[in-house]
């Protein structure tokens, strides 16, 4: 989706400069932007979700995260389901208990956009737990996991990218 979202910025910008560049006659067209997908599918255009997109089909929260909203996800990456100790990606998708609360932690209703998050000590989550947020600087943790992209908008919400999976 990031890569989606780039190329429709230069596409946009490109579209600018020609336009003003243009004979000042000619008839000016607006277009507008593609509308917003809901955070399942931003996610998994993202290409970098797949983990991710597996264990919300296991734990049947694709349909939660498709519906209205809006919804704050702290979203690990593939590299970051990675990084766990081995057979624990296996365990979670075969204690379905277990996934759906790990993946509720990762879950805080309304939409909160980075500036918002900056300015706070802890977000409940869906799941029922306080995740912990410090700002150093210009890093950004939300309990043991750093944010390494923000604001990726959604038709129901914002993903935050972080990379460490968070256990409640």
């Amino acid at each position: 989706m990031l890569r989606t979202l780039k190329i429709t910025a230069v596409i946009a910008a490109l579209a600018l400069v020609v336009a003003a560049c243009g004979d000042d006659d000619a008839e000016t067209t607006t277009t507008t932007a593609a509308p917003l997908q809901d955070i399942v599918d931003t996610a998994v255009a993202a290409g970098s979700f797949t983990t991710l997109a597996t264990a919300l089909e296991a734990a049947d929260l694709v349909g939660t995260l498709k519906s209205e909203g809006p919804f704050t996800v702290f979203a690990p990456t593939d590299e970051a389901f990675a990084a766990l100790p081995e057979g624990t990606l296996d365990a979670l998708l075969a204690d379905i208990p277990t996934l759906t609360d790990i993946l509720l932690y990762h879950v805080v209703p309304g939409k909160v956009m980075a500036a918002d998050v900056v300015g706070l000590e802890s977000a409940t989550t869906v799941q029922g737990s306080d995740l912990a947020i410090t700002v150093d600087g210009d890093t950004v943790s939300i309990g043991d996991a750093t944010v390494v992209t923000t604001d990726v908008e959604a038709s129901n919400g914002v993903i935050h990218v972080i990379d460490t999976v968070l256990i409640p």
